[in-house]
């Protein structure tokens, strides 16, 4: 099995999407509307910040999570004992931003908020009515104006030898969000597990757009969508000594949408949260 990339402008685009992300719980998506260039600029203007003492002026603040993550706090996935090795920043248009790369990281949060209301578009058109009963509000609406959604620059070290045993970049997880946006990053090493316990490869080509299921639309579609597990694997030989910069977008629905009759999307947050011992 493998996942293959879709041409945002095909004519049957919508559909072949929505089939892959039911299928594998992610789609690919080229020629969509977000430049490429926007994207390499934020990958090498975050890289030179990382590289920065400039870091540590913005550490993150616990009552509101926006700035930056060092490597020291970095996540633990649920079910390991491990920190995965990154460092991160966590970008809210109200939160703290350097002022030398406000421009460059706002204009993507908007052109990429901008792509997940159409694809939540898509997703919405190509969901059997018995299960689109099942939603709410339309699901561009869940996100509308959130202040919520999150874009996270996240910077993989090079590897140096010394890591904790068992220590990946990214140890397997799902997404707490809605779905989530990244486009294909400066490395490969993102991998989706299938139905059958297989790990594949997710297309890493620069310019593509990945997109993946998160558990508030697992849970809003009664399981229709799947949430898959995914991971960072360790690069091998030379690219050991290369940095990865991601830019994950994770879509979060206003704190009162109704997800379910279990949850909404605060309480549902506020849970996961709790499990992950961030709160």
């Amino acid at each position: 099995m493998k996942l293959n990339t879709i041409d945002y402008l095909a004519p049957d685009s919508a559909e072949r999407f929505v089939e892959s992300l039911r299928e594998t719980g992610f789609g690919v998506l080229s020629n969509h509307p977000i430049q490429k260039q926007l994207v390499e600029d934020i990958y090498q203007e975050w890289y030179a910040f990382f590289q920065s003492e400039q870091k540590h002026d913005f550490l993150f603040k616990a009552e509101t999570h926006d700035g930056f993550f060092p490597a020291s706090v970095s996540e633990t996935a649920k079910g390991n004992t491990v920190k995965d090795i990154k460092e991160y920043y966590h970008v809210y248009p109200w939160g703290r931003i350097p002022d030398s790369l406000r421009a460059n990281i706002l204009a993507y949060y908007e052109h990429a908020n901008t792509l997940a209301s159409e694809l939540l578009s898509w997703i919405e058109q190509y969901t059997p009515p018995e299960v689109a009963t099942k939603y709410s509000i339309p699901l561009p609406d869940m996100i509308a104006d959130s202040q919520k959604t999150l874009l996270r620059i996240l910077h993989y070290p090079p590897m140096k030898g010394d890591e904790e045993m068992g220590a990946i970049r990214a140890a397997a997880h799902e997404d707490i969000n809605l779905i989530t946006l990244l486009p294909a990053a400066n490395e490969p090493g993102l991998q989706v597990k299938t139905k059958n316990g297989e790990w594949i490869d997710v297309p890493s080509d620069f310019g593509s757009i990945i997109i993946n299921i998160g558990d508030m639309l697992q849970e809003a579609s009664g399981g229709y969508f799947p949430s898959t597990s995914h991971r960072v694997i360790n690069p091998e030989g030379t690219d050991k000594t290369k940095s990865r910069i991601s830019l994950p977008l994770f879509l979060h629905p206003n704190p009162d949408v109704v997800l379910s009759e279990r949850y909404t999307a605060d309480s549902y947050l506020m849970e996961r949260l709790r499990e992950l011992g961030v709160i």
